[in-house]
């Protein structure tokens, strides 16, 4: 206890860092306050239908994703979800399109444009997203619009769009003067929101059934899978890496550095929780669609499979997105063209494999055997909510056993520790282990030497 209390004190002391914290907390605290701002026009006294509505299926995992603004007819209704939509879009774009591609290989310049069409993008995506809340909050619940069709669904779409790029600034400013990756964090508060009241819901059902024990079962196997996700995240494979000789003079003395032997970490996972954000992404689309289909989804096999979380047809295309996503985004982030050409320029090799291309293809083979268990295994924790809400666990619940909740809340509680634990280390004190470093957060440190 002395020892936390010891770390806490050092992170307040660097005030780079007691800054980007404090930075950090106020524009969650201003994305939460946003959450429970209704949308003008509309009776917030009225909102039973829409909350009860909003809690069931695929709109239920939206509810979860945008903190319970969706089913409160919130400002913030739609999330960051237009924004990660719009992004998977602009990526695909890169691989398929010359364009992007000469964009993407110009540097930060490129990236800036890139990330210009991806906010204009944002627009159009949450504009239809927009259109199609409006004609789902009519379906359910019109008598809760207080003011003329016409003119609430403008002022609906209108708000909803500047919400959510006001988010999506929100996301930017976080990753570029606060802790962490922004969007990422926003995903996480909005679904540790849920936690506490479907916990609660969770016992109550228990307890009113005469399972007291099942429910301690619950936790304890939620337990088992939230470490089961640290070792996915954490887990890394190492690759030898031999340093030669190199003699050099130093205060007019000959003296030799290299010789030492170092690893290149390979992540199981490189992808981290993109790829089950890009894949959820895509799942939301059938909903999306549904919204503006209100009578369809009834009748279509097609909507109704994709609307529900617990069919075979989702949790299977699911499983298959996340795969193809993990192998695409390892792809994106890691060049093994890249880390081969700075090991041999710093006097690096693999032993018993040549420099450059052979090094190159080594790696890229290594990367290819070792994203295959982690994209499956990946993919397994994505549909784990489907197999415990088999055993009788609420949705609101099992949505915590895996998917895309917990993988996201996993990887971005480690980041954000991985980027405090920087700024210790960087400025001399402990870090948050005793051995001054969390295992397995060193990512590709060793592939920029």
């Amino acid at each position: 206890m002395k020892k936390l209390f010891e770390t806490l004190s050092n992170i307040w002391k660097i005030e780079e860092l007691r800054q980007r914290i404090l930075l950090t907390l106020g524009l969650v605290l201003i994305y939460r306050v946003g959450t429970y701002i209704t949308l003008p026009g509309i009776d917030p006294s009225a909102l039973a239908t829409v909350t009860s509505q909003g809690k069931g299926g695929i709109l239920g995992l939206v509810n979860l994703f945008a903190g319970g603004a969706f089913s409160r007819a919130s400002v913030f209704a739609l999330g960051i979800m237009p924004y990660i939509s719009a992004s998977i879009a602009v990526q695909l774009l890169t691989i398929v399109v010359p364009y992007f591609q000469k964009l993407q290989k110009e540097g930060e310049s490129g990236r800036r444009l890139i990330n210009q069409y991806t906010r204009l993008l944002t627009v159009a995506v949450t504009l239809f997203q927009g259109m199609g809340y409006v004609v789902y909050l009519t379906s359910v619940d019109g008598e809760a619009i207080l003011i003329s069709p016409t003119l609430f669904s403008i002022s609906t779409v209108v708000v909803l769009t500047t919400g959510t790029l006001f988010v999506m600034w929100m996301g930017e400013k976080i990753t570029d003067k606060g802790l962490g990756n922004g969007i990422s964090i926003i995903i996480m508060v909005g679904i540790l929101a849920r936690l506490p009241e479907s916990l609660f819901q969770e016992l109550t059902s228990r307890l009113q059934s005469g399972g007291l024990i099942v429910f301690v079962l619950e936790i304890a196997f939620l337990l088992v899978v939230i470490a089961g996700c640290i070792i996915l995240v954490q887990g890394t494979r190492r690759i030898p890496v031999q340093y030669a000789k190199r003699n050099i003079v130093q205060g007019g003395k000959m003296m030799q550095s290299g010789g030492v032997r170092q690893y290149l970490p390979l992540k199981i996972n490189a992808a981290g929780v993109m790829p089950i954000i890009f894949a959820q992404a895509i799942m939301f689309l059938p909903a999306t669609i549904a919204q503006f289909l209100p009578g369809m989804d009834q009748n279509n096999g097609f909507l109704i499979a994709f609307n529900d979380i617990r069919s075979l047809p989702y949790n299977l295309t699911y499983f298959i997105l996340i795969v193809a996503f993990t192998y695409f985004y390892t792809a994106l982030i890691i060049n093994p063209q890249q880390i081969a050409d700075d090991m041999k320029r710093n006097n690096g090799f693999i032993p018993g494999i040549k420099p450059g291309k052979n090094t190159a293809a080594f790696i890229d083979t290594v990367i290819s055997r070792i994203t295959l268990p982690g994209s499956v295994f990946l993919g397994f924790v994505a549909v784990m909510p489907a197999i415990v809400m088999l055993f009788g666990v609420q949705q609101s619940f099992a949505l915590f056993y895996g998917g895309s909740s917990l993988i996201i809340m996993v990887g971005v509680i480690l980041d954000t520790l991985q980027s405090v634990e920087t700024h210790l280390l960087n400025r001399h004190y402990d870090g948050l282990t005793s051995s001054g470093r969390i295992k397995g957060r060193q990512g590709y440190a060793m592939a920029s030497m």
